[in-house]
């Protein structure tokens, strides 16, 4: 079988995968957002943190408790990484440096997961279960409940309540994302996963001396770094390690992991609103997207320049001969359109068009199909934004879902899509301008003006993946990256309640004649063309200097 039809193949069968959850999973999350029945284990949860999960929170409480909850646990992970040499399972490795336990902190609270160390040389046991782990089940169950909150601002109506964050954030938690996780997980432990909490020991022989690895709880935490499109590995390897990733069945479903929860949440809208052909809208949008970026990333991999790629069968390094070109560019796209950043080949070493779709994936917002629960508010404040262009065409107020879009919803939407390119544009202009930061590239030209733009664009849109030729344990990066990743991160949170809290309190208008249906094919071609032509605008300068020129070089 050629590697081509082999990568189509695969291409195939993760698409009918996702098509078979896609209707099971959706309702369940929206009989799990919508229910008012609390489950003994939540109730012992609410009791512990005195939270009241029948009272209705406005978006301004609503708020508050997001960044309550994730300000505790930036102090908590960060206390524990420079704990981690007085405590057990350490594994005699020593405290984390300052600037790196705030970088990781930040990172895993924000549902990065950019990592700045070797995982197996710098973490124990206890920071990787009790503290990483568990930050990838509570960050990708804050992700979801922004989402959920922002849909019932469109189906409320005359009120300003959103529901209750503290019941988002248990039940996303409880019944989504940990019962998942437990199948996930024996899954992978059969396909080779190792799960234990084994010390450090030798393994085989290497060039003649030994190598040293060490165990861990690897397969229960690969299991939720995708399905919470995280993206933080046990290994410096990531997914490319045998570990982790052992199998090409074991990759192939890793990816339906992290595509599996943000498709299905267009559904979840769909029946929340009570209108299923407006999530299919958003569907087809993302799938649109999703399947382009995945048929030019195998191009641009499979495209033969000499007699070396001809022979390997595309751009062989930097890639698993066992997953092979078809399989690590399937996992790239899928990490670079969602805020997952796990992989299983390096990015930096990809053909120069190939990592520019890299870049560009995450420079859209990660909404095709994004992150979980930040991929479907994102893809909605485009909807809303495609809305308004559309209004501005025909001279007529813009409305979506029978909620007016008037001067404050699009000034909120504005403001979300402009911060994160602002943190990108202004932090890889700094580092590039100084002279420090530039001493941590690889490369030079091109190239290492990539690892820049692509470190930062990874930390803003709480992506996390890298070019591997930059070193980013600097104090300089480790500090701006953190700073990205949290501001990336909870700044458009505080526009999206905003938004919502402004939709929930409207009074539904009556479509009429004139009305944009949002529903038709039209529509998702509108917000495809919107969403490529803001990226472009906003971010072709940067593409131009860094991948484009590498790309039109080669």
């Amino acid at each position: 079988m050629s590697p081509v039809l082999a990568g189509v193949l695969q291409l195939l069968a993760l698409t009918a995968a996702l098509a078979l959850a896609y209707r099971p999973l959706g309702d369940h999350m929206a009989r799990v957002y919508s229910s008012e029945r609390h489950y003994r284990p939540e109730k012992w949860i609410y009791k512990v943190i005195g939270a009241n999960p029948s009272a209705e929170m406005r978006w301004p409480a609503y708020l508050r408790g997001v960044l309550a909850f994730s300000a505790v646990s930036v102090l908590f992970l960060y206390a524990l990484q420079r704990a981690q040499g007085i405590l057990p399972g350490s594994l005699g490795f020593s405290a984390i440096d300052p600037d790196q336990a705030f970088n990781t902190a930040a990172s895993f609270v924000a549902n990065t997961n950019w990592q700045s160390y070797a995982g197996e040389q710098a973490m124990g046991h206890v920071v990787q279960t009790g503290g990483l782990a568990v930050q990838n089940f509570v960050s990708a169950a804050v992700g979801m409940a922004v989402a959920v909150a922002l849909v019932r601002g469109f189906a409320r109506s005359r009120t300003g309540e959103l529901g209750n964050f503290w019941a988002d954030l248990v039940r996303g938690t409880v019944r989504i994302l940990l019962p998942i996780s437990v199948i996930g997980a024996i899954v992978l432990v059969a396909c080779g996963a190792i799960q234990n909490f084994a010390g450090i020991h030798e393994v085989g022989q290497f060039l003649g001396g030994s190598r040293q690895w060490n165990g861990g709880a690897v397969a229960s935490q690969e299991v939720i770094k995708e399905l919470g499109t995280n993206g933080g590995g046990y290994f410096n390897a990531n997914s490319a390690h045998p570990f982790e990733n052992p199998t090409p069945f074991s990759n192939l479903f890793e990816v339906f992991l992290i595509l599996v929860i943000p498709f299905a949440l267009t559904r979840t809208f769909g029946r929340m609103v009570g209108n299923l052909r407006q999530g299919y809208a958003i569907l087809a949008t993302m799938a649109t997207i999703w399947l382009g970026f995945t048929a030019l990333m195998m191009w641009t991999e499979f495209a033969h320049h000499g007699p070396a790629l001809d022979i390997a069968g595309g751009a062989m390094e930097g890639k698993e001969t066992r997953f092979g070109v078809g399989a690590s560019a399937i996992f790239s796209v899928a990490t670079t359109l969602t805020s997952t950043g796990a992989v299983n080949s390096f990015h930096s070493s990809f053909t120069g068009l190939g990592g520019g779709l890299q870049l560009l994936g995450m420079q859209l917002g990660e909404i095709a199909p994004g992150g979980t629960g930040s991929g479907l508010y994102g893809m909605l404040i485009m909807a809303i934004i495609a809305v308004f262009i559309a209004g501005l065409m025909v001279g007529r107020t813009p409305e979506y879902l029978g909620k007016k879009i008037g001067t404050r919803e699009i000034k909120l939407a504005a403001c979300y899509i402009l911060i994160t390119p602002a943190l990108v544009l202004c932090f890889t202009a700094a580092a590039m301008a100084l002279p420090t930061p530039a001493h941590s590239m690889a490369n030079p030209g091109a190239h290492g003006f990539s690892e820049i733009l692509y470190a930062y664009t990874s930390g803003a849109n709480n992506n996390g993946s890298a070019f591997a030729g930059l070193n980013a344990d600097t104090q300089w990066f480790n500090s701006t990256i953190g700073l990205a990743m949290l501001l990336g991160r909870f700044l458009p949170m505080v526009f999206v309640l905003a938004l919502a809290g402004s939709l929930a309190e409207q009074q539904p208008v009556p479509a009429t004649t004139g009305t944009l249906r949002t529903d038709k094919p039209l529509y998702a071609g509108l917000l495809v063309g919107t969403i490529v032509v803001i990226t472009g605008l906003t971010y072709f300068p940067a593409l131009a200097l860094g991948p484009l020129a590498e790309g039109l070089a080669s």
